[in-house]
């Protein structure tokens, strides 16, 4: 019978929108598999099933608001599903429903032609009573020698625990919170010993009638890497990674938060991504995606601790996602920077001079509204500059509308709100929009429809400092604009030498869309335009 999963505590939160529905109907879900995401204006966060099973019915749609309580969707038993599993003989069909798994009942014991064996937790040195922050397997995972098993804890590491062996897990005897120490036991895993390999029936997703199910040998099964299992997406996505035989942790999210989408995995296959099942040896480091794409070596860390005390600090989430975005824009954007400067010393007075109006008006005046517009007016002169190559590398795609990312310096990291309609805005209008927009992404208020469909970016440390950068092409933009610091520089004008103020400008383009000509020539309008205020009204 199907079971009613609801919303739980979320703290003081109620009436929060749902933003996105992770499952749809007919997915098998496992314990913690997240189910839908929920934000406030305050933090977004992703409601996990309390229990395995099969999604039956969705009580919830994005758009809705729910509270603690609310019904998500309702849930049958998981023993109702069924694995097809040859162990020896390809003959037998196993279920994966708890009765059908053999109670372990110690080291040494057969089970289906494999050995139960306990597996403890080795010698940790001097530690004791560290806590077990990660359980990385699940009970039914069927995990290869040297594959982490649980991450520890203690006041001066964290250090994940391997596998002495291969094979089945069948009793998972530690959880998160619980202490551990040299010589508890972690789990009983069944070890298949000299046996075949075990071989997995996946159905496909769409399996016709009386199509067979496809083979996948359980070595090199995608459900044996950590990496799989950690991997941000759905369980219907995780399906269609499993049938075709694809190692969701190498895959690039381009979804929610990084979440992976069932577009991301064909992507991926149809670009040269290789399935897992493909790979020679199947113990050894799942590539990362940029070694897949490019078999760029892995720069590995040695043990710094052996040379002095070390701190383990976590990246943010943005941090994450961030470096994620930018090293996946570097390996695929043939990237060059142009260099040029511009005499903003007219601009500056004339900013000057409406600093006070804009400041009775709750807002500020801040050079950065004027390099928008000046962008704007380059990329009408220049259009490439807001077009995007399409996914063949046949076509470009060009904009009608001027959307502006603006690179923002938060506590967590680095974002990009996107100011849209620049060239339909004024400039207070943009100064109080730019000031709004940029308070909220410092509050973590930001949404995720804020910082899309961006046409170029601007990143300015002008108020940091420096002379000159060169920044990373936001892809699947084409441009950056990047600003330092303005100089004053004594100049040659007209025949005197004066004082004039100096803005740097930076701009990286892909190098596929945009040559080096077109590049200078559309530096050289976006300095034209900042030389003279009047400039922008043409």
């Amino acid at each position: 019978m199907a079971k009613e999963i609801l919303v739980p505590d979320i703290g003081d939160f109620s009436d929060v929108d749902v933003i996105e529905v992770l499952v749809n109907v007919g997915d098998t879900v496992a314990i913690d598999d997240a189910l839908i995401t929920l934000e406030s204006d305050k933090a977004s966060m992703d409601i996990p099933a309390a229990e395995g099973g099969v999604v039956r019915e969705l009580k919830v749609a994005v758009g809705d608001q729910v509270s603690e309580g609310s019904v998500i969707l309702l849930l049958a038993s998981s023993a109702e599903t069924s694995v097809n599993v040859a162990v020896d003989d390809p003959q037998p069909k196993v279920s994966s429903g708890a009765a059908s798994t053999p109670a372990p009942s110690g080291s040494g014991e057969r089970s289906g032609g494999a050995t139960l064996e306990d597996i403890h937790v080795p010698d940790i040195g001097d530690f004791t009573d560290v806590d077990v922050i990660e359980v990385l397997v699940h009970e039914g995972d069927t995990i290869n020698e040297d594959d982490p098993l649980i991450t520890l804890e203690s006041d001066k590491a964290s250090m994940d625990i391997p596998s002495p062996k291969g094979g089945v897990v069948k009793d998972l005897r530690v959880a998160v919170g619980d202490q551990v120490r040299q010589g508890s036991l972690i789990l009983v895993l069944a070890v298949a010993g000299t046996a075949p390999a075990v071989e997995t029936l996946v159905e496909p997703a769409r399996s016709g009638e009386g199509k067979s199910p496809q083979r996948v040998p359980a070595a090199a099964s995608v459900e044996d890497a950590a990496s799989f299992r950690r991997a941000h997406a759905s369980p219907s996505v995780r399906r269609i990674a499993r049938e075709l035989g694809i190692d969701l942790g190498m895959v690039a999210g381009t979804g929610r938060g990084g979440r992976i989408t069932d577009t991301d995995v064909r992507n991926f296959l149809n670009t040269g991504g290789q399935p897992v099942a493909a790979a020679s040896a199947p113990a050894a480091r799942a590539a990362t995606p940029a070694e897949a794409a490019s078999g760029i070596p892995l720069i590995t860390q040695p043990d710094w601790s052996q040379f002095g005390e070390i701190e383990s600090v976590p990246m943010s989430r943005i941090n994450k996602l961030s470096a994620k975005h930018l090293h996946k824009a570097w390996l695929n954007v043939p990237q060059v920077t142009h260099f040029d400067e511009s005499d903003i010393t007219e601009l500056e007075a004339y900013r000057q001079k409406m600093k006070g109006k804009a400041k009775e008006m709750g807002f500020g005046l801040t050079p950065l509204v004027f390099m928008m517009k000046a962008v704007v007016a380059a990329m009408k002169e220049y259009p490439k500059f807001n077009s995007a190559m399409d996914d063949a590398g046949e076509n470009l795609i060009h904009r009608k509308y001027f959307n502006i990312g603006i690179a923002v310096d938060t506590p967590d990291g680095l974002m990009v709100p996107v100011i849209r309609d620049v060239d339909r805005k004024g400039i207070f209008e943009l100064a109080r929009e730019l000031g709004e927009v940029s308070q909220r992404t410092r509050d973590g208020k930001l949404k995720a429809a804020d910082m899309q469909g961006g046409c170029f970016s601007i990143s300015s440390l002008g108020g940091i400092g420096g002379t000159n950068f060169t920044p990373i092409v936001n892809a699947p933009e084409v441009g950056i604009l990047g600003l330092t610091r303005a100089q004053q520089r004594l100049m040659r004008v007209d025949g005197e030498i004066v004082d004039r103020l100096i803005q740097p400008l930076a701009v990286s383009y892909d190098h596929r869309v945009i040559d080096g000509a077109y590049a200078a020539r559309f530096v050289g309008y976006i300095a034209f335009i900042l030389s003279d205020v009047r400039n922008l009204i043409l």
